[in-house]
C-alpha cells in the first residue's frame, strides 16, 4: 500500500490590527469574538497609535493572547513608510530606520510573534534601481538581526516578479521573505498571479487579503472587487507558496463589524479550499 501524505494543518484566518476600530488588547478581544485565529499588530509611532513597546504593553498582549487563544502572528513597522528605508546611509533618517527596525524585531521577539515585516510604500517606495539596491542593503542587515532573534523578516512591496527576485537575491538571507498582498500589486498594474508564478517560492506563509475597485482598496467586500482574489489564492497553492494564514487587510476602522464578520466568513471558505488544494499539491 502506498503511504499517503499527512494532512496539512488547516489554513488559518487572521486580522491586521491597524485596520480595526480598536487598539491594544481590544484587538485580541474583537478577534476572539469574531472567531479569528490570530492578529498582526503595528509597532505604532507618530500618527499611528501608541507604541507597541510602551511599558507593560507587551506583557498585556501576551496575557490576552493566552487567555483568548488568538495568536500573535507578526508585527509591522508601518512608520517606516513615513521615514524611508531608502534614506542615504549615515543620515538622520537612516539612523531612525535602524532604530525602528531594532525596536520592531525586539518587540516581535518579546511577543513571541514569528514574523516581523517592513513595508516599501510612500517614502520607502522602491521606485528605481538605486532604491532597490539601498533597500536590499538595509534589509540584509535587518535579516541578520532577525536571524539572531529567531524571526522571519519580510518586506511588502509592489515590485514585479523579476525585480522581487532581484531584491531577495540582494538581501541574500534564508530568514528573508516577501509578503504577498492580494490587491496592492493589481492596483500598481502588476499581474498578481504572474507575480506568484515568478516569485512564489520567496513569499512568507502569511498573506494579506484585501480587495478593491479601480485601484482603491479596503472597503469592497472580499471577492466583490476587481482584484480576482480567489484566483490569486488558488495560484498560491498551484505555485507551492505554502500559505498558513490569510490575514484580512480590508479597512474596518469604521466599526462595521457586520462587514468584518462577512469577510471573515468569506476568508474561512477560501481557507478551507486552500487547505484542500495544498494537500493535493503535497501528495
Amino acid at each position: 500500500m502506498t503511504p499517503t501524505a499527512p494532512a496539512r494543518q488547516a489554513v488559518a484566518v487572521g486580522l491586521t490590527g491597524w485596520r480595526l476600530p480598536v487598539a491594544g488588547t481590544a484587538v485580541l478581544e474583537l478577534a476572539a469574538g469574531l472567531g479569528a485565529d490570530g492578529v498582526q499588530l503595528d509597532l505604532g509611532g507618530p500618527g499611528r497609535g501608541e507604541p507597541l513597546d510602551a511599558p507593560g504593553t507587551v506583557e498585556a498582549l501576551r496575557e490576552r493572547s493566552a487567555a483568548t487563544g488568538v495568536v500573535l502572528l507578526g508585527v509591522a513597522a508601518n512608520t517606516l513608510n513615513d521615514i524611508g528605508l531608502t534614506a542615504p546611509a549615515g543620515g538622520v533618517d537612516a539612523r531612525r530606520v535602524r532604530d525602528t527596525v531594532v525596536r520592531l524585531l525586539d518587540t516581535a521577539h518579546a511577543l513571541g510573534a514569528p514574523l516581523a515585516f517592513v513595508p516599501s510604500f510612500r517614502r520607502s517606495a522602491i521606485d528605481g534601481s538605486e532604491a532597490l539596491r539601498r533597500t536590499a542593503e538595509v534589509l540584509a542587515w535587518a535579516a541578520a538581526e532577525a536571524t539572531s532573534r529567531g524571526l522571519v523578516l519580510a518586506n511588502e512591496n509592489v515590485l514585479d516578479a523579476a525585480r522581487a527576485v532581484e531584491l531577495v537575491e540582494g538581501v541574500g538571507s534564508p530568514a528573508f521573505r516577501l509578503l504577498l498582498d492580494t490587491y496592492n500589486p493589481h492596483a500598481a498594474g502588476i499581474d498578481t498571479v504572474g507575480l506568484i508564478a515568478g516569485a512564489g517560492r520567496h513569499f512568507a506563509d502569511q498573506v494579506h487579503v484585501k480587495d478593491g475597485l479601480g485601484g482603491a482598496d479596503g472597503t469592497v467586500p472580499l471577492g466583490a472587487g476587481d482584484g480576482n482574489v480567489e484566483a490569486v489564492l488558488a495560484a498560491t497553492a498551484r505555485h507551492r507558496v505554502g500559505v498558513r494564514t490569510l490575514v484580512l487587510e480590508n479597512d474596518y476602522r469604521d466599526g462595521d463589524t457586520v462587514r468584518l464578520a462577512t469577510d471573515i466568513a468569506w476568508a474561512r471558505r477560501q481557507a478551507k479550499t486552500l487547505t484542500a488544494r495544498l494537500n493535493e499539491v503535497d501528495e
